[in-house]
């Protein structure tokens, strides 16, 4: 990929779309995990959360599509945004300073997830100069 400062990242527990971009070209990626999950009901009068765990590989590989982003906003519809985050703070603490923002976004197209990340960065660099 070519380098590009603005990354947005948007993950659900099926797939991650990754967007390196900037105001008038963009660059992704899908990263799928190994092993999807499935949704595991909690029965009563049963050992165990009825949760499956985090899937760290898939996070990791996650990561490893974000590189060396200089912003990065993180979205997605439930948890796994969340868990992403708490994944970076763990094992990939250099990226921290480097997230935006963590926001809750339902399924947006494409296009609108990017229309989305270059509104939020187009406001948002206008409070802070960019540094690589």
């Amino acid at each position: 990929m070519s380098q590009h400062f603005h990354a947005a990242v948007w993950i659900d527990r099926h797939e991650a779309r990754v967007f390196h971009f900037n105001a008038d070209d963009a660059e992704h990626v899908v990263v799928h995990p190994g092993h999807p999950t499935r949704h595991i009901h909690h029965k009563a009068h049963s050992i165990g959360s009825g949760h499956t765990a985090e899937d760290q590989a898939f996070f990791h590989s996650v990561v490893e599509a974000v590189g060396s982003a200089g912003a990065v906003l993180i979205g997605g519809p439930a948890n796994a945004k969340h868990e992403l985050f708490k994944h970076i703070q763990r094992h990939a603490p250099q990226l921290l300073a480097r997230i935006a923002a963590v926001e809750t976004l339902d399924h947006p197209s494409d296009g609108e997830l990017l229309a989305h990340a270059r509104k939020y960065f187009r406001a948002a660099d206008r409070m802070a100069p960019q540094r690589s």
